[in-house]
């Protein structure tokens, strides 16, 4: 099944609801769709260590390599900021994993949305340390 946008970002925001974050507040929601059509969605879950917090970006990845998929097409992203919350510096690298020019769909509860390529936003996510060319 084909879902649009809209569709998309309203289960990006029904996920967000169910994060847990007691320390930072900040829910957010994400809803990664698989090339064959899957649906997968992660919500960030905080822990008192904070370096231990997963992303809800991650937790969708992590979901849909669990499932057994491991071609992405798009992820939308949902939080209640002023304006739509872009994926952390590791979000970004373990999307790119799976694909660095994923469509991701950014949204907030106000409405507003931007859509980029990961390559925009993460240009060279294969070079550095292992690229010894």
């Amino acid at each position: 099944m084909q879902y649009t946008n809209d569709q998309l970002v309203t289960q990006a925001r029904e996920v967000a609801g169910r994060a847990y974050a007691p320390y930072s507040r900040f829910q957010v929601g994400a809803v990664l769709v698989g090339k064959d059509g899957r649906i997968f969605a992660g919500c960030n879950v905080e822990n008192i260590s904070f370096g231990l917090t997963i992303c809800a970006e991650r937790n969708a990845v992590f979901a849909a390599v669990a499932a057994g998929c491991r071609e992405l097409a798009k992820i939308v992203i949902a939080a209640d900021t002023e304006v739509p919350a872009s994926p952390c510096g590791a979000c970004r690298q373990v999307l790119a994993e799976f694909n660095p020019d994923l469509e991701l769909v950014l949204s907030n509860f106000r409405g507003s949305r931007e859509t980029f390529r990961l390559s925009e936003l993460l240009p060279r996510p294969c070079a550095g340390i292992l690229d010894r060319s």
